[in-house]
């Protein structure tokens, strides 16, 4: 039974996620890009979230994940998809940080602020690629080392109630062996969790479970470098979370296709919730509802 003070202070997006971690269970989470896929994925029953850098930087500007896409323009949708997700933890991707250490910490701090549960800083130079896709460049060992140091620095020094998510993109350009080796020293240097980008057989991903004792995450991109794997597997290796990060973003665009063409042709739309439907998902129930609280009688 939930008490009136959880009710009056209900669980931080932390507290939820290190809940989620602690359980021996792996976690779906899909990747939302804007406030509706968000909302739906909540609604849904999903219990986390990924604010995935391609959905944003596809849907807000239409644009490739190439490092186009700004720090103001990726905090601001964080800070959507986290309120329209009613308390359903968001990790949000930091991409490089956005620059330097300092822009490391910078990053965590304000993501923190829009509502992130967690945030997750990777390694490549920037502008950085979509860790599927050809022309990635990482920055040394050392300094992907300091920019996970800034950032845990940032959340214990500012206070910043956030998990750090380190992620690197070494296998495609140094090797496993060196992309291991930064696992390893990220979680040295205070990471709660671990994305080890782009493993090219399931030898790898085994090897990367057993190699660090903090959760690991796994990337699921269908037709990307990592070879099709089973949940099963996936848990059995030690997973912890499996991300879908385009499930969404690649199940609206044929349906966007769909009903265009369908309105060119014949100058008449077809779609598949009636309007009723619609309102409900925009919220209008609910706003009607408190309106009704602040109505005159005059």
């Amino acid at each position: 039974m939930v008490s009136a003070e959880q009710q009056i202070h209900p669980a931080a997006p932390t507290q939820k996620l290190r809940a989620l971690l602690a359980h021996d269970d792996l976690v779906i989470m899909p990747g939302c890009f804007d406030a509706l896929s968000a909302r739906l994925a909540a609604s849904a029953g999903f219990q986390l979230l990924f604010m995935s850098g391609f959905g944003v930087s596809t849907v807000r500007l239409g644009m490739p994940d190439t490092g186009l896409i700004s720090f103001a323009e990726m905090v601001d949708t964080l800070r959507n998809c986290c309120s329209a997700a009613d308390g359903v933890p968001v990790i949000g991707d930091g991409d490089t940080g956005f620059g330097n250490a300092l822009n490391v910490q910078r990053t965590v701090i304000e993501y923190a602020r829009a509502g992130a549960a967690c945030v997750m800083i990777e390694d490549q130079v920037s502008p950085k690629r979509c860790g599927h896709t050809r022309g990635k460049q990482v920055v040394s060992r050392a300094e992907a080392r300091l920019k996970i140091r800034a950032a845990v620095d940032a959340r214990t020094q500012g206070g910043a109630d956030i998990l750090i998510m380190a992620r690197t993109d070494a296998r495609a350009v140094l090797g496993f062996e060196e992309a291991l080796t930064r696992c390893r020293e990220f979680e040295a240097e205070g990471a709660d969790l671990i994305f080890f980008e782009a493993p090219e057989n399931k030898d790898e991903m085994a090897q990367l479970c057993s190699a660090v004792t903090v959760p690991c995450v796994a990337n699921i991109v269908p037709g990307g470098k990592t070879p099709p794997i089973s949940r099963a597997d996936l848990a059995r290796f030690g997973y912890k979370l499996a991300l879908y990060p385009v499930a969404l973003l690649s199940s609206v665009i044929p349906a966007m296709r769909n009903a265009l063409s369908a309105l060119k042709d014949d100058g008449v739309s077809h779609p598949t919730i009636a309007f009723s439907e619609l309102q409900d998902v925009a919220g209008f129930p609910d706003y009607w509802r408190r309106e009704l609280l602040y109505r005159t009688t005059e």
